[in-house]
């Protein structure tokens, strides 16, 4: 059977924008506990909860609609995107939820499969899933809450960088812009094949090669794009520079931006960092940084004396890594893009 979603849209492109819940959020008077070590006023990834001088829990939640007609792709993706919150906050992952919005009168076997997609990736990462909630929607909607544990040294949270810090990247850009391409009918089969693969590769790995090294702040590269979640890195302590010509895209992004593929939530990105940005570069280039990602790359702040042994610890283990700014000093702009490194 070849169940189809019909999707319209979805992914991380369905998030409200970051201003908009910055504003909510800021107003919310939440009870004070002293072993919640993270919560949602760093704007990190998780939740991380002490359990005892050597446990913590990690907290999740992601679901989004569907991005990809094939209903076991779109679990896998939407799977492997709710894992990344506990990698990016160095977490392993140890039981997941589903969480299931689908149409009372629709074919149950697209759901089936949806959700053995999703399973696939709980199993690649040696997670157990334990139930879940469901209702009935007038549209398809899947993800997963998950809880991981980290020892509460060891957590890695989003704003942390240090003066000096390198940026690197673990996956490319353009996943939006890509998807949107999908939709118009525009998009190769290599292309699409590249993106999904890209999708469905759990950041548990770049992950496990972090561990080693001094990791001083972790995200993950989702809905809000890159600069957006750079931006929530640096936490106004710091500044950073990103460089033009290190930025890593998938192929046909910029045929894509010259086509007009360009999204809703790629705008509401760049209007939430409004008047923090210097651009120095092309119109493609504050595209490609602006551009939605689904389940996209670990974005780290590693210090810069080892970053030689991480590029070989990554190119031994077949994995990406892309070095692409530095941190600096406070400077007028929270962040400069630029065309190559000084």
């Amino acid at each position: 059977m070849n169940e189809k979603i019909y999707c319209k849209s979805g992914g991380c492109s369905a998030k409200l924008g970051a201003k908009k819940l910055s504003h909510i959020l800021e107003k919310i008077d939440s009870y004070k506990d002293s072993h919640v070590l993270v919560g949602f006023d760093s704007r990190d990834d998780a939740a991380v909860y002490q359990i005892d001088e050597n446990h913590a829990f990690v907290s999740t939640l992601d679901f989004f609609p569907p991005m990809v007609e094939d209903p076991y792709l779109y679990g896998q993706i939407a799977a492997t995107n709710a894992l990344s919150d506990i990698y990016a906050m160095n977490g392993t992952p140890k039981t997941a939820l589903n969480i299931v919005c689908f149409p009372e009168n629709e074919d149950l076997n697209i759901l089936g499969k949806i959700i053995e997609g999703g399973n696939s990736k709980l199993v690649e990462a040696k997670c157990a899933l334990v139930g879940g909630h469901s209702i009935r929607d007038d549209s398809i909607k899947y993800g997963l809450s998950v809880t991981g544990l980290v020892n509460p040294t060891d957590v890695k949270k989003n704003n942390g960088t240090q003066c000096g810090d390198v940026l690197v990247l673990t996956k490319p850009l353009g996943v939006g812009l890509t998807l949107n391409a999908l939709r118009m009918d525009d998009c190769s089969k290599e292309m699409q094949e590249k993106v999904f693969k890209s999708m469905t590769t759990l950041n548990k790995y770049a992950c496990d090669i972090f561990k080693k090294y001094s990791v001083h702040a972790l995200t993950d590269v989702t809905g809000f794009g890159l600069l957006v979640h750079l931006n929530e890195m640096l936490d106004e302590k710091n500044s950073a520079v990103i460089y033009k010509d290190s930025i890593p895209y998938f192929d046909d992004c910029q045929k894509y931006v010259e086509e007009f593929y360009l999204s809703g939530a790629a705008q509401t990105n760049r209007n939430s960092v409004e008047g923090k940005i210097y651009f120095d570069c092309d119109f493609f280039t504050e595209e490609i940084l602006f551009d939605p990602q689904t389940s996209g790359g670990l974005l780290a702040s590693v210090a810069k004396e080892d970053l030689e042994k991480l590029e070989k610890d990554f190119k031994e283990n077949n994995l990406e890594l892309y070095v692409v700014g530095e941190v600096i000093d406070k400077n007028e702009y929270n962040v400069y893009v630029r065309g190559s490194k000084i």
